[in-house]
């Protein structure tokens, strides 16, 4: 197995769906650096009912650490910032992206 090969069989694929005041507050930009950062690729997108929608593929522990960050509200907004829950879904990698983007207008 070439190394290229296995870094691929390694990337796993979430969905995340934030729940809280994550609209409006710079979530998603929050979320795209916190992911660029870490060099996962994917998408953020506001939905209708008020949360954001993550799809996100990368190294497994690159993973668990933006989650982690996902967590916790963006500094620059930690006064009108409010993160209730945060659903994850693993899967195996089913989405190709070349980096991480903004989707805007609203999903769902």
């Amino acid at each position: 197995m070439t190394r290229k090969s296995h870094s691929l069989f390694m990337q796993k694929e979430i969905e995340v769906k934030v729940t809280g005041r994550v609209q409006g507050v710079m979530f998603r930009d929050f979320a795209t650096r916190k992911a660029r950062g870490l060099g996962i690729v994917g998408t953020v997108q506001n939905m209708r009912d008020g949360s954001v929608r993550i799809i996100a593929l990368g190294e497994e522990s690159a993973l668990r650490v933006f989650l982690q960050k996902l967590e916790r509200k963006p500094l620059l907004s930690w006064i009108v910032a409010r993160v209730d829950t945060v659903e994850v879904k693993w899967m195996e990698p089913m989405h190709s992206f070349k980096n991480f983007a903004i989707l805007y207008g609203y999903g769902g």
